[in-house]
């Protein structure tokens, strides 16, 4: 499905309307952007899986100048929108697929932004983050900026709570209440602590950079 679709929204609304979908979009972003930086490449390779409208894209390149960026994203309208709002900037090369699916190039940073919740099953994700692994250079890094609730149910009601006030800051009850409805239909949110195990089973040293209610950035490292 297009990014803009899932939403709820038209396409040329998106970097205005998803702030007021997700709390603490910029703060996560920047996280993510500051923890790819840690790569030790001096010009690494960067792939963007779900590129979107390359909001994280831009902040990677104001933080590795350096940088050469193959994006990833399975909807063409949006990736083209992305290009002309990067168009500023090194180009990056743009791929059309499933990131899922696509053949992944070797590379030392792999990024993404709320995209890695459409990987429906553990199953799943663990394979990705496997061929994920595989892609990397040593000490290259996967950085994920995603909602990633807690594993405790009492917490986890509250992060949802909390979540569902943020929207309630801009949409009624009922919008917000078929904004959900309509995101989980697609979206699935594995337990942090469960990312952490899955990203560790697959080759990785991982930590958590940043965490704001159910939102989180963590990182898997590869090792040599």
């Amino acid at each position: 499905m297009a990014v803009a679709s899932h939403l709820g929204i038209r396409l040329d609304e998106y970097d205005e309307r998803i702030r007021t979908f997700i709390p603490g979009y910029e703060a996560m972003l920047d996280a993510a952007a500051e923890a790819v930086a840690t790569t030790p490449s001096t010009t690494p390779h960067v792939v963007d899986l779900g590129t979107g409208t390359g909001a994280l894209t831009r902040r990677v390149l104001s933080r590795l100048p350096s940088a050469r960026i193959t994006g990833i994203d399975a909807d063409p309208d949006i990736l083209a929108l992305a290009a002309e709002r990067l168009k500023d900037l090194p180009a990056p090369t743009f791929v059309t697929g499933d990131f899922t699916s696509v053949p992944l190039p070797d590379c030392d940073g792999l990024v993404a932004s709320l995209a890695l919740h459409h990987i429906r099953t553990a199953e799943a994700k663990r394979a990705f983050y496997r061929r994920c692994r595989a892609a990397l250079s040593r000490g290259g890094v996967l950085v994920s900026a995603d909602c990633c609730p807690a594993f405790d149910r009492r917490l986890e009601t509250d992060q949802f709570a909390a979540w569902r006030a943020h929207l309630r800051q801009t949409y009624s009850d009922a919008e917000t209440t078929g904004y959900f409805a309509a995101w989980a239909d697609e979206d699935v949110y594995f337990p942090l602590a469960d990312e952490l195990s899955m990203l560790a089973e697959a080759g990785f040293a991982t930590e958590v950079v940043w965490r704001a209610g159910a939102m989180a950035v963590i990182v898997g490292r590869a090792g040599g």
